[in-house]
């Protein structure tokens, strides 16, 4: 390999050692359509802090609401009609497209759902897998 090619390939991967992912961090993206998150599973290693970018195309709002059982039940019982101050809770109107953050710090199952009246009920639920590794 010519010092040149070596050069070109020591830069690739220098770069892909500082890249987002390398360092625990990433983006997704989300979709919303016919009351249904899509995909509507996903797969992390502990201590990784995702960015979901979340994009609604129905004609009604929804929400993204990031986390375990208990907190499923608190929102489905709970009165918020909006959410964007706590990482991994978020409205998103029709039409529209909002993020956030959420750090998973512990292996396991982590729900994601929006509950707006009916929409759990309805389907409007996914899964998160958190890995040790």
């Amino acid at each position: 390999m010519r010092v040149g090619g070596f050069l070109a390939v020591w830069l690739l991967l220098a770069a892909g050692a500082c890249s987002p992912e390398a360092s625990g961090e990433t983006s997704v993206d989300l979709g919303i359509r016919f009351s249904r998150f899509n995909p509507d599973h996903y797969e992390f290693a502990v201590g990784t802090t995702v960015t979901f970018v979340v994009t609604n195309r129905d004609p009604i709002d929804h929400e993204l609401i990031i986390g375990d059982e208990r907190v499923q039940r608190i929102h489905e019982e709970g009165t918020e009609p909006h959410h964007g101050a706590k990482p991994g809770e978020i409205s998103i109107p029709a039409g529209g497209t909002r993020s956030t953050t959420y750090t998973f710090d512990e292996p396991g199952r982590v729900l994601m759902g929006c509950h707006l009246p009916g929409h759990y009920d309805f389907g409007m639920r996914g899964d998160i897998e958190v890995s040790p590794f």
